[in-house]
């Protein structure tokens, strides 16, 4: 698929020059109860090494100088960043290159709350910033950073339900936000809930309870059609435009994108036929895929959604250094998630859609080719730097295109998320 037009746009918003310390960058989604993005916590690794030495010190500043070179703001989409500090990063004043009102500076585990520490914290709050303590299990000596802190994360990986429950006996009464962290099913996520915590980071929200035996609504078929039609090599725009018209809902988000100032349309549309007409086969594939993505995404978070169109341009862009093929790898990135938007299992989904075999093993989980792009991703999502190296080795590819194909894929992606 033809993509240099579609992107002219948006490679403009990107620094000419990538910074030569910049490696990997990931983020992590921290959701309210509601499914809403609060903030994203920042992941950076400060080499390329095949084993990483986890040099906190050097991580740190070579994510404040990246902050100055990419901007903070497209790291995050203008949501606030939870940035991992280190002894060294507070007491050299290193932090306050940041900018304070976008910025929760997490205090990590492994940092003694002596008293020049703590007095280091309550500058940096009267200048703006907001206090996390990350990993939190109570010790005495915390008492002053607790009273500092504005946000206290539990892991759940490594705090049982007794310890969770005299921690939030001790805060009672605080202001302080409480944030549960390595939430990675639905079970973990209600009984967070259930705890009281406000905040959730992990990736439960793309593990939904699957519902048994669910047969996938008309609609949602007419939509899973029109992608199937997407995959082909050409497109028959009058054979299309019905299947377009028989969901309003799908009609409305297609218009609207449409006539969005992310597609620079100089003329007003205002039905399907003129849609199609007016931006042609290749603006039609992308433009109805953001649609039905949209709408298959139905009530669930609208994270879900961003992280969907992230890995489907990641996925297309970063096909063309790989050799394989742009228009099938939008559709793996795009489909992974499309279980937890339907709730139905990727099984059930795969018959419902005439994929070619190793597209389907692909989704399906199969160690292949055709799946390293979506792998590759998965891992930098969850901050796995050394399964990212091991799949770069595997295959050969491109490091350094690949982090900045996944950069593309972050800003294009926050540009879509706005209309879709």
């Amino acid at each position: 698929m033809a993509t240099k037009a579609v992107t002219a746009g948006l490679a403009g918003d990107l620094p000419a020059e990538r910074a030569d310390g910049l490696r990997y960058v990931a983020r992590q989604p921290i959701l309210d109860l509601k499914g809403r993005v609060h903030a994203y916590e920042l992941l950076f690794r400060s080499g390329p090494e095949q084993n990483f030495r986890g040099d906190g010190d050097m991580a740190t500043r070579v994510m404040l100088d990246n902050t100055v070179v990419f901007g903070l703001e497209r790291l995050t989409g203008g949501a606030t960043a939870f940035v991992n500090c280190t002894r060294e990063s507070l007491t050299e004043n290193l932090v306050e290159i940041l900018p304070p009102s976008m910025c929760v500076l997490e205090i990590l585990e492994n940092i003694e709350p002596t008293p020049d520490l703590v007095e280091i914290c309550r500058r940096l709050k009267k200048n703006g910033f907001r206090i996390a303590l990350d990993d939190f299990v109570w010790k005495p000596e915390y008492e002053p950073l607790v009273a500092l802190a504005d946000y206290i994360k539990v892991d759940f990986m490594i705090s049982d339900e007794r310890e969770r429950h005299e921690l939030l006996k001790r805060l009672q009464g605080s202001p302080v936000a409480l944030l549960a962290e390595k939430i990675e099913t639905q079970e973990q996520y209600k009984q967070a809930c259930a705890e009281g915590f406000t905040l959730i980071q992990g990736y439960y929200f793309c593990r939904p309870e699957l519902i048994q035996n669910r047969k996938i609504p008309s609609n949602r078929l007419t939509q899973i059609e029109i992608l199937r039609m997407l995959r082909q090599e050409s497109i028959d725009l009058q054979e299309v435009c019905p299947l377009v018209k028989q969901d309003t809902s799908l009609t409305y988000r297609l218009l609207r994108l449409i006539n969005s100032p992310m597609y620079g349309m100089r003329q007003e549309i205002n039905s399907v036929k003129t849609a199609l007409i007016a931006v042609g086969e290749i603006g039609f594939r992308r433009l109805a895929t953001l649609a039905i993505t949209s709408e298959l995404n139905g009530d669930q978070p609208l994270e879900l959604l961003r992280m969907a169109f992230i890995r489907a341009r990641f996925c297309e862009l970063a096909a063309m250094q790989c050799g394989l093929d742009e228009t099938e790898q939008y559709l793996v990135g795009l489909l992974s998630l499309l279980p937890a938007m339907l709730r139905v299992s990727m099984e059930e989904l795969i018959q419902s859609l005439p994929l070619r075999e190793k597209i389907s093993a692909a989704l399906s989980g199969a160690h292949i080719p055709e799946r390293k792009l979506l792998d590759w991703l998965l891992a930098h999502e969850q901050g796995d730097w050394a399964r990212c190296d091991a799949l770069v080795a595997e295959y050969r590819m491109d490091r350094e295109l690949l982090l900045s194909n996944y950069e593309l894929a972050v800003v294009w992606a926050e540009a879509a998320i706005r209309f879709a």
